[in-house]
């Protein structure tokens, strides 16, 4: 990937503290530009809850990992946090570089012929479209209570939404489930993008960024 001259990111997740040791202490020997530290993950030595849901555990997290770390490090932030605004100033004041949200939303499906849940574990990601609305409203809270650079994500499709999640206050966005279903959208949304831009007579994304 390094010969396409553009940043990588590794995304670190892990379920108890010293899983995120290990992997920031190895990350830390290679070549990677950014760390995200994927702190939705649960804590099975804290009863299975997620690190991000409470700010004062994150907080806990994040703030060691900063004093291992040599990368610059994103935090991503799960849509369960019980506030989003106050776990993004934490994993600010804990470190963070910046802040990525949102990751997936915990949902539910049923099998009704096999009268039984689809996943073994009953509950799993729910990623995609559906999300955006959530998403968009998080990355606007998270973008107003803090300074540091938020990456927007969550059902992005389309050059517009992107502009709906720079105006809501993102620096930068990630694209996922997008990927799976179209594995050049990124070529689309860019170019999607700059048609957008020279048809609004927009000049940079800093006019509209975090206008709503």
């Amino acid at each position: 990937m390094k010969s396409y001259n553009t940043i990588i990111a590794a995304n670190l997740g892990g379920h108890c503290d010293e899983d995120y040791y290990e992997g920031i202490y190895k990350l830390n020997e290679t070549d990677v530009d950014l760390i995200e530290l994927n702190i939705s993950c649960p804590n099975v030595k804290s009863g299975g809850m997620a690190f991000g849901i409470k700010s004062a555990v994150a907080y806990d997290i994040v703030s060691k990992l900063r004093k291992i770390c040599k990368k610059p490090l994103m935090v991503k932030l799960s849509p369960n946090a019980e506030n989003i605004s106050e776990m993004s100033i934490a994993c600010e004041a804990a470190g963070a570089d910046g802040i990525s949200l949102i990751n997936t939303v915990q949902a539910l499906a049923i099998d009704i012929k096999k009268r039984k849940a689809v996943f073994d574990n009953i509950y799993a990601g729910l990623s995609g479209p559906c999300v955006k609305p959530i998403a968009l409203r998080m990355v606007r809270d998270a973008a107003k209570s803090v300074k540091i650079p938020v990456c927007g994500l969550g059902g992005i499709m389309s050059a517009e939404d992107v502009v709906e999640f720079i105006m809501a206050g993102a620096t930068l966005v990630q694209i996922g489930t997008g990927n799976f279903i179209k594995p050049d959208i990124a070529v689309d949304i860019i170019n999607g993008l700059s048609e957008y831009m020279d048809r609004e007579g927009i000049k940079s994304l800093d006019e509209i960024r975090g206008i709503i």
